[in-house]
Protein backbone atom coordinates (compact mmCIF):
# COMPACT_ATOMS: atom_id res chain seq x y z
CA UNK A 1 0.00 0.00 0.00
CA UNK A 2 3.19 2.20 0.71
CA UNK A 3 4.32 1.90 -2.37
CA UNK A 4 0.83 2.19 -4.31
CA UNK A 5 0.29 5.43 -2.19
CA UNK A 6 3.56 6.94 -3.47
CA UNK A 7 3.18 6.65 -6.87
CA UNK A 8 0.29 7.88 -6.96
CA UNK A 9 1.29 11.26 -5.42
CA UNK A 10 4.33 10.90 -7.89
CA UNK A 11 2.21 10.42 -10.78
CA UNK A 12 -0.83 12.82 -10.23
CA UNK A 13 1.02 15.56 -11.34
CA UNK A 14 0.87 13.92 -14.89
CA UNK A 15 -2.73 13.55 -14.61
CA UNK A 16 -2.43 9.82 -13.38
CA UNK A 17 -3.17 7.24 -11.28
CA UNK A 18 -1.06 4.31 -9.62
CA UNK A 19 -3.53 2.12 -11.80
CA UNK A 20 -3.26 4.35 -15.30
CA UNK A 21 0.04 4.54 -14.41
CA UNK A 22 0.22 0.23 -14.76
CA UNK A 23 -1.30 0.63 -18.04
CA UNK A 24 0.36 3.07 -19.49
CA UNK A 25 3.77 1.75 -18.57
CA UNK A 26 3.24 -1.79 -19.71
CA UNK A 27 1.24 -0.62 -22.82
CA UNK A 28 4.30 1.47 -23.44
CA UNK A 29 6.79 -1.48 -22.70
CA UNK A 30 4.51 -4.14 -24.93
CA UNK A 31 4.60 -1.35 -27.61
CA UNK A 32 8.27 -1.27 -27.59
CA UNK A 33 8.12 -5.50 -28.15
CA UNK A 34 6.50 -4.28 -31.54
CA UNK A 35 2.87 -5.63 -30.06
CA UNK A 36 -0.30 -3.71 -30.00
CA UNK A 37 -2.35 -5.24 -27.24
CA UNK A 38 -5.98 -6.27 -27.02
CA UNK A 39 -7.68 -4.82 -23.70
CA UNK A 40 -7.44 -8.61 -22.25
CA UNK A 41 -3.60 -8.96 -23.33
CA UNK A 42 -2.82 -5.65 -21.16
CA UNK A 43 -5.27 -7.29 -18.52
CA UNK A 44 -3.17 -10.75 -18.53
CA UNK A 45 0.03 -8.46 -18.55
CA UNK A 46 -0.76 -6.61 -15.67
CA UNK A 47 -2.98 -9.04 -13.40
CA UNK A 48 -5.90 -6.64 -13.80
CA UNK A 49 -9.06 -7.80 -14.50
CA UNK A 50 -10.51 -6.94 -18.13
CA UNK A 51 -13.17 -5.37 -16.98
CA UNK A 52 -11.24 -2.70 -15.31
CA UNK A 53 -8.83 -2.15 -17.46
CA UNK A 54 -11.17 -1.07 -19.86
CA UNK A 55 -12.60 1.22 -17.64
CA UNK A 56 -9.02 2.30 -17.38
CA UNK A 57 -8.46 2.47 -21.30
CA UNK A 58 -11.97 4.57 -21.55
CA UNK A 59 -10.74 7.14 -18.78
CA UNK A 60 -7.14 7.17 -20.62
CA UNK A 61 -8.13 7.74 -23.89
CA UNK A 62 -10.98 10.24 -22.66
CA UNK A 63 -7.76 11.93 -21.69
CA UNK A 64 -5.96 12.13 -25.09
CA UNK A 65 -3.44 9.59 -23.75
CA UNK A 66 -4.28 6.47 -25.79
CA UNK A 67 -6.14 4.95 -28.53
CA UNK A 68 -8.52 2.46 -28.61
CA UNK A 69 -9.32 0.70 -32.18
CA UNK A 70 -11.42 -2.36 -33.04
CA UNK A 71 -8.64 -5.36 -33.90
CA UNK A 72 -9.29 -6.52 -37.32
CA UNK A 73 -8.62 -9.81 -36.49
CA UNK A 74 -11.28 -9.98 -33.58
CA UNK A 75 -14.31 -7.26 -34.33
CA UNK A 76 -15.37 -7.76 -30.25
CA UNK A 77 -11.81 -6.94 -29.58
CA UNK A 78 -9.91 -3.26 -28.83
CA UNK A 79 -6.69 -2.71 -29.69
CA UNK A 80 -4.59 -0.02 -27.56
CA UNK A 81 -1.94 2.44 -27.98
CA UNK A 82 0.13 5.22 -26.74
CA UNK A 83 -0.89 8.37 -28.45
CA UNK A 84 2.16 10.83 -29.00
CA UNK A 85 1.00 13.29 -25.44
CA UNK A 86 0.32 9.39 -23.75
CA UNK A 87 4.09 8.24 -24.88
CA UNK A 88 5.40 11.85 -24.15
CA UNK A 89 3.43 11.60 -20.28
CA UNK A 90 4.36 7.80 -19.72
CA UNK A 91 7.97 8.49 -20.53
CA UNK A 92 7.81 11.70 -18.05
CA UNK A 93 6.10 9.13 -15.63
CA UNK A 94 8.34 5.94 -15.78
CA UNK A 95 10.96 8.76 -14.99
CA UNK A 96 9.53 9.53 -11.87
CA UNK A 97 8.44 6.25 -10.72
CA UNK A 98 12.30 4.82 -11.38
CA UNK A 99 13.54 7.72 -9.36
CA UNK A 100 10.72 6.20 -6.41
CA UNK A 101 12.35 3.08 -6.56
CA UNK A 102 15.79 3.83 -6.33
CA UNK A 103 14.79 5.61 -3.21
CA UNK A 104 13.11 2.80 -1.91
CA UNK A 105 16.00 0.17 -2.76
CA UNK A 106 18.77 2.95 -1.48
CA UNK A 107 19.06 1.15 2.08
CA UNK A 108 19.57 -2.18 -0.55
CA UNK A 109 22.61 -0.62 -2.40
CA UNK A 110 20.58 1.02 -5.04
CA UNK A 111 18.22 -1.04 -7.75
CA UNK A 112 21.64 -3.12 -8.88
CA UNK A 113 23.04 -3.57 -5.56
CA UNK A 114 23.97 -7.36 -5.13
CA UNK A 115 21.34 -7.33 -2.26
CA UNK A 116 18.59 -5.61 -4.60
CA UNK A 117 19.27 -7.61 -7.11
CA UNK A 118 18.44 -10.88 -4.76
CA UNK A 119 15.06 -9.05 -2.89
CA UNK A 120 14.28 -9.00 -6.66
CA UNK A 121 14.80 -12.60 -7.36
CA UNK A 122 12.57 -13.66 -4.35
CA UNK A 123 9.99 -11.39 -4.67
CA UNK A 124 9.82 -12.70 -8.08
CA UNK A 125 9.78 -16.07 -7.04
CA UNK A 126 7.24 -15.63 -4.96
CA UNK A 127 5.06 -13.46 -7.08
CA UNK A 128 5.20 -16.29 -9.39
CA UNK A 129 3.84 -18.83 -7.02
CA UNK A 130 -0.10 -19.38 -8.23
CA UNK A 131 -2.97 -18.36 -5.11
CA UNK A 132 -6.25 -20.21 -5.34
CA UNK A 133 -8.45 -18.39 -2.73
CA UNK A 134 -10.82 -20.75 -3.16
CA UNK A 135 -9.09 -23.79 -1.56
CA UNK A 136 -8.27 -21.18 1.32
CA UNK A 137 -11.93 -22.23 3.10
CA UNK A 138 -12.73 -25.41 1.49
CA UNK A 139 -12.56 -27.37 4.33
CA UNK A 140 -15.23 -27.70 7.31
CA UNK A 141 -13.10 -26.73 10.56
CA UNK A 142 -13.46 -29.65 12.91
Amino acid sequence: MKWRVAVDRAVAPLGLTHAQYVVVASLYGMSRGGLRPSQRALADRTGMEPLYVSKLARALEASGLLERTRDPGDPRAMQLSLTERGLDVTRRAITVVQGLLDQLLEPLGGRTGPRALEFTRELETLLDVPLDPSTEHDEEPS
